[in-house]
Formats: structure tokens, C-alpha cells, sequence
């Protein structure tokens, strides 16, 4: 076998002559992909924008444990083109409707030993999707030893990527969890830190250029790929994930009957506000799995466990917070870890027809673990075979919880793809919503089961509240996020503190903690700030939190650079929100205009005095001018 991987990695330098070429266009015709077959049977694709190339040829194969799509590959039959339209709906996005278009070039090829596989490419104006597809049908099973695909980036190219930690290390062994810190514009060919390379979404720039790299459209067959840790002269190559990221005894990389084919790998190039915008990581992903969808309903939560830690998950504690919740006119609240020790089954219960007195419900956190880490928090084990999950589910839903906060998975293995979706499925069935913690990159997985409202896999305020050295960086990581982790999925990076954090010295302003409830998308935004911080708050701070969508009907990009500032706009029915925050060290000079929006007048929530006292301004929408000092922000509402 290491003969044979060894083999597929050396057979990829430059391409051959080529033997046969196809192209395919973009609906607006900016985006060209082309797919080639070289003279020695190999498959090359390359993207152009506007005829000018934004990525070198870059190689397509794939390795099963029975028959290799390398080289000597012929084409069979003729190519199909074809138009693909699609209209969709989101309950966590940018936008609830969502259009998809796109050109569809199709290529069945034959290997030596007679065996076919289907290339599909799918160029939308966004960016190019391809995958790989396997056709007929078989009770054998077919096993992926690996994917030998790539993308080969020009010099010069920057790159703005998370490494990926390995897995079984840091606290617990609860790692890999996707929440290192950004590595930012650096040279492509830069190796990770780590062995387990990159993770998505990857943001490159070749000139003017902007290009991500990503996956989406997980059935539950397929392990989560990344990028591997390497990436000699540009050439940045999928990896599969390393052997202790699976559930206990559960399978590592790809295997399915016939048919079945890859998830969608994703290439997207543009300006910074194509990239920004996009939705390509729901456009491909699976379509709705769930016929009732009712119970999904976003919006805010108080959360004691941000500020106050594991001390405070006691009754009184949590009692107070449905009382604080109320009185903000959110939805929920949720009660994190090792309840079901400190209150217990019968108090929770209590706890929630209290809740429900108030118009509140409550939200309980999970341990998802078996053997794969060492962490102790409870309850845990209750969630591993179906029959366990839909007993505690229906328990759950007797006692009027809404949802489940579920922490610690292991990795990226195919095992625990099957798991989130396996958890996802049975939690409908019960009305409940999902939040991952400790856990991977969503993929798209919120398309398909609309009860996933939000997921972790950030470095989010909970490592601000422990560590100094990630309060210095808050205001860099928080400008990096909308354009990468936040782009495509919901981000459970449990933002805005307003008062004081214990032990740390705070690093960004209240107008900068305001900013992130909309510059984030989450389904349900746990807010971190406790009761007696929000009363120190204008009554103008007040009511803007108690009115923030849980949804979002529109999206734009107003400007920004990765890691050093973001304005984004976001509408909900007739009422805009624009966010904006600053990570540069020097002051940031905006000029916007809004006319956009339809409105004229709006409020303008910033620092005031002190970057603990808001100010509350109004101005005019189409002619706005403000200045951010580095580590601050504002909020604008613009209402009809």
C-alpha cells in the first residue's frame, strides 16, 4: 500500500501534452474552468477569471483499495453539458432564499483495468465545485485509500490558513476541534505547524484575485478531508484524517456501496465581496433531510457558563438567567455542562416550566464521548447508540427542552461525520436543535438538517476568558472569521462581554463586543455578558439586543480585509444592521454609503467617551463617516 500511494505522489509534476481539453463557463461568463486529459492519461483542471489563469494545472485522481483513477485513464463517450438551477431555503445563513446557478460539464473516464468513474464539474459565478462519482450498483463495498487531487497555487500567491491540530493532544485529548489561530498572509508553499496540515475554508490572493478552498455536500459516507501539512511549489493536496479521529471501533475513510461519490470540493475565486457573499457551501451541499422543520426557530440565548464557569450551573445561578433572559425578550437560555450532577433531572424540569412561564426555554449540554478523550463532564455516554439517544431525546422533550448543546467529538473520520448526522436526525424526530462543540467544520450540514443551529469549531471568547496572549489577538481573529470559519456555516463563537473578564486584561471596546452579534451568523448566538454587566448598559444597548434577528433575509459586504477590518450589512424584513470593527494598529477611516438600504435615517450605536460607555448618534445613511480606533466598532440601524 505505501508502494502504491508513494507512486501516486510522484506521478504529479507538470502536466503532459494534452490529449483532450473541455471547457466550461460560468453563467455570467467571468469564470472559466477547463478540464484536460494529458498523453499519459492523467486529468489536469485549471480556473480562469476573465481569461486570466488563478490557479496552475492542478491534478484530479483518486485511489480505491481495488482499482486506481491515476493515470492511463481514456475518455468514454461523449462529455455532457448541461444547466443546473436551484432554489433553496436556509434557517441559518447570510439569506433564508437562496438561488443557485450553474453550467455542468460531466466526463465518464476508463482506467486500465476497465473500471469507470464520472469527473463532474459544476462552475457557478462564484467559484468551481467538482467531485468524483461511481455509477451502478453492488453490495460490495468500495473502499477510498485516497484522493490524489490537488490545487497548484502560482508564486507569489498569499495565504491566510488555520492549521489543524493533532489529534489526542491538548486538553484531555479532546483535540483536533478546529480553534488554532490563524496564520496570515503568508506565502503559499508555508508548511503547517502541525502534522495534520490546514483546515477549510483556506483564503489565498494571487494579485487581484481572492480564491478559497473547501468542501461541502457530506452524505455520512465520507470522511472530512483537509489540506496536507506540505505544499511544495504551491501544490496544496487533500488529506484524509489521521487514525484516531473516529468513534470507538468506528471506521476512518471512505467506504459505500454502489453508487456513491465524493463530496464536492470547491474552488471559489473573485474580488474579496464575491467570496464574502458567496453561499457555494450550501449550494452543494445535501438538500433537506427533515419533513418537519417547525420547531427550528433562531434567536438568542443567555448563557451563565461564559463568564461565570462550572461553579455557577446551579439552580439559583441558572434561575436568575432565565429571569435575565426574559426581561431581553430571548428565547433561550442554556445550561452547560455536569447539570444533570449539580440540578439534576427533577430541577431541570422545574427549571423549565419556569422558563416556559417567562416565554423562555432551555437548551442542556451533552458529552458526545465514549474511549476517544479523557473528559469527565456529564452527562456522558448517553448519546452514543441510537436506542440511548432517543430515550434521553424523548425524555428531553417531555420536559419542554428545546435543544442540545453536544461537546468533544473526536475528529474528522467517517465515523464521526455518520455520528453528527445520525445525532441530528434522531434530535429532529424529537423537536430538538443541535449545537456542536469541540467539533469540525459544519460542511454545509445545516442546509441538510435545518436543526443544526449552530456549531463550534472556532477558537472562540471562551479561550479569551482563560488565556491573555488570545485577548491580545481578539480583534485580528474576529476580522479574519467573516471571510473564512463564518463564511459558508454557523459559528458558535459565543461573542460580546461588556463588563470585566476575570483574570484578563480586555483588548477591544463595548462598541467592538456590540459588533459581533451581527458580523457573526448563528442560529442561536449565545451571548456571553452576564445580568449585572447588561444593567451597567444604556437603555439604547438594551433594546438593540433585545431586537436582533435570529435570522437574516440579506447579506452584502460593504469592505474589509481579512484580519485587519470587516463592515458587513445584513437585512431582516425591512430593518438593516451594519456591523463594522477594526484590528488594524491604526485608526480606520470609513465612508459609507448606505443608500442601499432604502433608508435615510439611521442609529449609530459607538464608543462614546470611554470604550466602556457606548454613545448613541443619529446620522444619515447615505453619507456616513466614522473613524475606528484599533480593538473598536459600531452597530448601525436602519429602520424604513
Amino acid at each position: 500500500m505505501l508502494n502504491r500511494l508513494l507512486f501516486c505522489f510522484l506521478l504529479f509534476s507538470l502536466p503532459a501534452q494534452a490529449e483532450w481539453q473541455q471547457t466550461v463557463r460560468s453563467p455570467d461568463g467571468q469564470l472559466e474552468a477547463q478540464l484536460e486529459l494529458d498523453e499519459n492519461g492523467r486529468v489536469w483542471f485549471q480556473l480562469f477569471q476573465r481569461e486570466k489563469a488563478v490557479i496552475q494545472p492542478s491534478p484530479m485522481a483518486i485511489t480505491l483499495d481495488n482499482t486506481i483513477f491515476v493515470t492511463g485513464l481514456a475518455l468514454e463517450g461523449i462529455p455532457k453539458s448541461e444547466t443546473v438551477a436551484e432554489h433553496y431555503r436556509l434557517w441559518t445563513g447570510k439569506r433564508k432564499d437562496v438561488q443557485y446557478r450553474a453550467n455542468q460539464l460531466s466526463v465518464l473516464l476508463k482506467n486500465p483495468a476497465g473500471h469507470s468513474m464520472t469527473i463532474t464539474l459544476r462552475l457557478s459565478d462564484d467559484g468551481l465545485a467538482y467531485r468524483y462519482e461511481f455509477h451502478g450498483e453492488s453490495d460490495a463495498i468500495a473502499r477510498v485509500v485516497s484522493e490524489n487531487s490537488g490545487v497548484h497555487f502560482h508564486p507569489g500567491t498569499r495565504a491566510w490558513l488555520q492549521p489543524k491540530a493533532n489529534a489526542q493532544t491538548g486538553w484531555k485529548k479532546t483535540n483536533p476541534s478546529y480553534e488554532e489561530d490563524y496564520v496570515q498572509d503568508v506565502a503559499v508553499g508555508t508548511p503547517s505547524p502541525t502534522e495534520s496540515g490546514w483546515v477549510y475554508p483556506a483564503l489565498f490572493r494571487y494579485g487581484d484575485t481572492w480564491i478559497l478552498l473547501s468542501e461541502t455536500g457530506m452524505d455520512g459516507s465520507y470522511c472530512a478531508t483537509n489540506l496536507q501539512q506540505s505544499s511544495e511549489n504551491g501544490l496544496y493536496r487533500l488529506r484524509f484524517p489521521q487514525p484516531a479521529e473516529v468513534t470507538t471501533h468506528g471506521k476512518l475513510k471512505p467506504e459505500s456501496k454502489l453508487p456513491f461519490h465524493t463530496p464536492w470540493r470547491l474552488v471559489l475565486a473573485g474580488d474579496l465581496a464575491t467570496i464574502a457573499e458567496s453561499t457555494l457551501g450550501t449550494d452543494l451541499a445535501e438538500p433537506l433531510a427533515l419533513t418537519e422543520t417547525g420547531f427550528v426557530q433562531p434567536g438568542i440565548a443567555a448563557w451563565s457558563w461564559g463568564l461565570l464557569k462550572d461553579d455557577n450551573t446551579i439552580y439559583p445561578v441558572q434561575k436568575a438567567f432565565i429571569d435575565y433572559a426574559s426581561d431581553m425578550n430571548w428565547p433561550y437560555v442554556l445550561v452547560d455542562a455536569d447539570w444533570d450532577r449539580k440540578i439534576g433531572y427533577e430541577k431541570i424540569s422545574e427549571l423549565s416550566d419556569y422558563a416556559a412561564g417567562k416565554g423562555v426555554s432551555l437548551l442542556l449540554w451533552y458529552n458526545s464521548s465514549g474511549a476517544w478523550n479523557e473528559t469527565e463532564y456529564s452527562p456522558k455516554g448517553k448519546l452514543l447508540t441510537r436506542e440511548e439517544r432517543r430515550k434521553e431525546f424523548a425524555r428531553l422533550q417531555g420536559m419542554g427542552i428545546r435543544g442540545v448543546k453536544v461537546d468533544f467529538f473526536p475528529g474528522d473520520g467517517q465515523s464521526v461525520i455518520r455520528y453528527y448526522r445520525d445525532i441530528l436526525q434522531d434530535a429532529a424526530d424529537f423537536g430538538l436543535m443541535v449545537n456542536f462543540h469541540g467539533s469540525t467544520l459544519p460542511r454545509g450540514l445545516q442546509r441538510t438538517f435545518p436543526n443544526l443551529v449552530t456549531s463550534e469549531a472556532v477558537k472562540g471568547l471562551e479561550m479569551i476568558t482563560f488565556f491573555q496572549d488570545a485577548a491580545d489577538r481578539e480583534a485580528t481573529h474576529a476580522a479574519m472569521l467573516p471571510f473564512t470559519r463564518n463564511l459558508f456555516d454557523p459559528m458558535d463563537f459565543t461573542p460580546m462581554v461588556l463588563g470585566d473578564i476575570p483574570g484578563i486584561e480586555r483588548r477591544t471596546s463595548n462598541g467592538f463586543q456590540l459588533a459581533l452579534p451581527v458580523l457573526f451568523i448563528s442560529g442561536i448566538q449565545h451571548l456571553v455578558t452576564t445580568p449585572a454587566q447588561m444593567a451597567e448598559m444604556p437603555e439604547f444597548v438594551k433594546n438593540y439586543l433585545r431586537q436582533i434577528p435570529g435570522q437574516w433575509d440579506e447579506s452584502r459586504f460593504i469592505e474589509g480585509l481579512p484580519g485587519q477590518y470587516v463592515v458587513i450589512a445584513r437585512r431582516a424584513g425591512k430593518r438593516w444592521y451594519v456591523a463594522g470593527i477594526n484590528a488594524e494598529k491604526q485608526p480606520r477611516r470609513l465612508s459609507l454609503d448606505l443608500s442601499f438600504t432604502g433608508n435615510t435615517d439611521a442609529l449609530l450605536i459607538h464608543d462614546g467617551e470611554s470604550w466602556r460607555k457606548p454613545a448613541l448618534t443619529r446620522t444619515q445613511a447615505d453619507d456616513t463617516e466614522i473613524i475606528l480606533p484599533n480593538g473598536t466598532g459600531f452597530v448601525m440601524i436602519l429602520d424604513p
